[in-house]
């Protein structure tokens, strides 16, 4: 099973950069970088929260569920 990270197509579709949405999440460029690249293994409920809240998606616009057979 593996879960994909579709940051990047809900911040494009906001217009919204890498830059703007770590000021407003409080998140650093480094961090939310990981996170739209999908290098990370973890991602903590406080900060999905104020992603969501940034930029009026829900959970489920941002974390995609494939299931890959195993």
């Amino acid at each position: 099973m593996s879960i994909i990270l579709r940051l990047d197509r809900v911040m494009a579709d906001r217009k919204m950069s890498l830059n703007e949405l770590s000021e407003r999440v409080g998140v650093s460029n480094v961090n939310l970088s990981k996170l739209k690249t999908g290098k990370v293994s973890a991602i903590r409920f406080s900060t999905l929260n104020a992603i969501c809240k940034v930029l009026e998606c829900q959970p489920g616009d941002i974390l995609e569920f494939i299931d890959d057979g195993e």
